[in-house]
């Protein structure tokens, strides 16, 4: 159990050491991590702590850490692992914090800024096409013999785009309202 909790807690400590701003750039490390590497959990366990993280306070990282660490290490597994998770990221973010403001307007900081925006997109890219793949086919692979095409998904994934960009409606409202479309319709 001991080693088990250090694991936990080296883990997510390296998770955060990457993962600063909270963002899902983030999510092909975790699922690395998490689901090929350790299989602490499942693709579609880790699909479903996604949507989770969308309704609940905090980073996607420090979410993922205390559900991963209460699963497979109880409480102080959940302790660990999120305080690993943050760890890190909080002592980087001081250092770049000064090392920004000191060095602010050289040209090569800002191109290497706008270097790692663009790689962040494709990150977060890889990880909306992976959830894509389960949500609306069922599977991870772009294997043709693994799909089964989930038209009730694609319909509630539309309507919600289309409530989000023509009427700004909330997210959080979204999720409830396709929470209860999920719950009548599967």
């Amino acid at each position: 159990m001991n080693k088990t909790i250090f694991t936990l807690f080296i883990t997510f400590l390296q998770i955060g050491s990457f993962s600063i701003g909270g963002g899902y750039a983030i999510i092909p490390l975790i699922q690395e991590q998490l689901v090929n590497y350790h299989s602490w959990i499942t693709l579609q366990e880790y699909t479903d702590i996604i949507t989770i993280s969308q309704m609940t306070p905090g980073p996607l990282v420090v979410n993922t850490a205390s559900f991963v660490g209460i699963r497979i290490a109880g409480i102080s597994g959940a302790i660990l692992a999120t305080l690993g998770s943050i760890i890190s990221g909080f002592i980087i973010s001081i250092f770049l914090y000064k090392f920004f403001k000191k060095h602010k307007e050289i040209d090569s900081i800002s191109n290497i800024l706008k270097g790692l925006r663009s790689s962040s997109v494709g990150l977060i890219a890889s990880a909306a096409s992976t959830i894509v793949l389960i949500a609306f086919l069922g599977t991870s692979s772009y294997n043709i013999k693994d799909i089964s095409i989930n038209i009730t998904a694609i319909i509630i994934f539309i309507i919600s785009l289309f409530l989000l960009r023509k009427y700004k409606l909330n997210p959080i409202l979204i999720l409830v309202l396709t929470g209860f479309v999920g719950l009548l319709f599967y």
